[in-house]
């Protein structure tokens, strides 16, 4: 129980509502983890695995029809309709409470309700926010225990406020019929029913850290951004920080873990974080981030030792597997990793498995929760308060012959409209066609909490409040040749990239001006190591002028459905590339 009668009165409403049988208020122990890790590998919701090889591990099975998160089924629920704008789905809030609170009347009968305080962000630090999850999911709370800074620490920092995220939880009976995710920005809150998976539940994840977040960020004149921070370290020593935002299948957390090629193991490359970056003005004039996070819920397929050896290193020990294969000797497999398949297993949902049926063992969402601070190259920084200062922001997104290798915006506003229009291409492994445009504006289109446009001019709004802001680029790993075959080596390489924007940031490093940005002069980067020929660097960093007038014709398309609160800017910006664009030589 807690001396904070605003947390109380709600706790007590939500009781009510919901009927459980007993109340745990969590603590955030180790004592608490222990003894709630018995409980739920007594009733089968966890297994153990084989604790010599993975000690601190186990795994857990979703219901085959809550895999992922549910974008149909997740909502913005504001006064107004136009509020959540075209790219939310948006129910009354009134309309909301009544149809949510009909499924969580009664959800709890006969089971405990958890009271998950927590913090995203560290204690004692201008950047956090405290919120309280009520779950009825053991895996909940211990995968709020790995992702935030959960427990006593959280009521803490609270105190006596009213200030903070009222998450409510049910599995209820996982019926995706009766499945809701709705946020409340307007109220601060997010009820979440009928899923027990990670994206849905863990409300301080996209929920608070995004959603909700992003909403709180414009009414407080902060970002809440979908970005991963990496801090890479020159030979002198001096470290410099960068924010980045990818859609899905663009490689987020290898980029966030990127380990250097031998021929630049004199520079260090440090992870402050994968997937939320939360930024402030600071006193010296620079944007300032943290990553709001303590953990890591990433992806596992295609994770090896070659793709991402620090993510395996930091998956070892202490982490919560979901809808992997378990092997016969109570270890985890997956579709990419570094062993061969194993010829008999269990597979993600429970079911004997050989790797000569059809079916993939593990589900292609599987995913580890672990705590960041077992990663390999985690920043000294990462937990500090003050957050790291942000030399440059990067968008990125997978486009085969579109975007060149890198390039700089010509100032703030450009750099806003280039990640107002980034897009991704769809891979076999994603959707039935390949290569369809996919706009993702910031890779925010399903995590802004508020109308999109809004969010625009948000953007443009903190660019004239900063006094010196990051510069703006766009990568491309993905850019491939006439035979189909990508072009780039990606992985580790892409720090040669990394390097070239923070010199554009000092004001060096040499570069074209084309009609979409600066682009790298074709001795630009440090190819040191590197067997790459100088026909591939120049297609490379080509600007194709048909593909390029396509490709605005697809931005304007997208920019038309945000309708009349896309800031004007937007439109200057792509008039200005058009006319760049057409007075360019073939």
């Amino acid at each position: 129980m807690t001396a904070n009668k605003n947390v109380r009165d709600w706790v007590e409403q939500m009781v009510k509502l919901c009927k459980p049988k007993n109340i745990h208020w969590c603590d955030g122990s180790e004592e608490e983890r222990l003894r709630l890790t018995s409980e739920a590998l007594q009733t089968g919701e966890l297994e153990l695995l084989d604790q010599h090889k993975l000690p601190g591990c186990v795994l857990h099975r979703t219901n085959p029809n809550d895999v992922a998160r549910t974008e149909q089924l997740t909502f913005i629920c504001t006064s107004k309709k136009e509020d959540a704008g075209p790219t939310n789905n948006w129910m009354h809030p009134r309309d909301a409470y009544f149809k949510l609170s009909a499924i969580f009347d009664g959800c709890m009968h006969n089971r405990t309700m958890y009271v998950v305080p927590f913090i995203m962000g560290m204690p004692n630090s201008a950047f956090s926010k405290v919120g309280i999850e009520l779950t009825d999911s053991i895996y909940v709370v211990l995968n709020m225990r790995i992702m935030t800074r959960m427990g006593t620490a959280a009521m803490n920092e609270l105190g006596n406020s009213s200030n903070f995220t009222r998450g409510l939880h049910s599995k209820a009976d996982l019926d995706i019929n009766r499945r809701f995710i709705c946020h409340f920005p307007e109220d601060n809150t997010i009820w979440s029913v009928g899923s027990g998976y990670g994206g849905n539940v863990l409300l301080g994840k996209k929920c608070l850290a995004l959603r909700i977040a992003s909403y709180l960020g414009r009414k407080e004149n902060w970002m809440a951004e979908h970005m991963l921070i990496v801090g890479i370290e020159n030979p002198a020593g001096e470290t410099r920080y960068i924010a980045a935002a990818f859609p899905s299948a663009c490689g987020k957390t290898n980029l966030a873990m990127l380990i250097p090629p031998k021929a630049l193991s004199q520079y260090k490359v440090w992870t402050v974080g994968d997937d939320i970056a939360w930024m402030r003005i600071g006193p010296d004039g620079r944007l300032w981030a943290i990553n709001s996070e303590a953990g890591f819920f990433g992806v596992v397929p295609g994770t090896n030792s070659r793709t991402n050896p620090n993510a395996m290193a930091t998956i070892k020990r202490n982490t919560i597997y979901t809808n992997v294969v378990k092997r016969q000797d109570e270890t985890v497999w997956w579709e990419g990793h570094d062993d061969p398949a194993p010829e008999k297993a269990i597979d993600w949902q429970g079911r004997e498995w050989s790797p000569a049926g059809k079916e993939k063992g593990a589900h292609p969402n599987s995913r580890f929760t672990a705590p960041a601070s077992q990663c390999p190259c985690i920043s000294p920084k990462w937990e500090d308060p003050k957050g790291v200062p942000i030399s440059a922001i990067i968008f990125g997104g997978r486009r085969a012959r579109v975007a060149p290798l890198v390039y700089q915006s010509f100032n703030w506003q450009h750099g806003v409209f280039v990640g107002a229009t980034m897009a991704s291409e769809t891979t076999a492994a994603a959707a039935g066609q390949v290569g369809v445009v996919r706009r993702d504006p910031m890779a925010m289109l399903p995590f802004c909490g508020y109308h999109i446009g809004d969010y625009f001019k948000h953007w443009l709004d903190m660019g004239k409040r900063i006094p010196k802001p990051p510069k703006i680029f766009n990568v491309n790993w993905f850019r491939t040749g006439a035979d189909g075959k990508f072009l780039w080596p990606g992985y580790g390489d892409n720090l040669r990239a990394l390097l070239w924007i923070l010199q554009r940031c000092e004001g060096k490093g040499d570069a074209v001006e084309t009609p979409i940005g600066y682009v790298p002069s074709e001795k630009a980067l440090d190819m040191n190591g590197l067997d790459i020929r100088p026909e591939t660097m120049k297609e490379l960093l080509n600007i194709d002028k048909t593909a390029w007038l396509e490709e605005t014709a697809g931005q304007k398309k997208f920019l038309d459905t945000i309708g009349d609160r896309l800031p004007q800017e937007m439109t200057q910006e792509w008039k200005g590339l058009n006319q760049r664009l057409e007075s360019m030589g073939l």
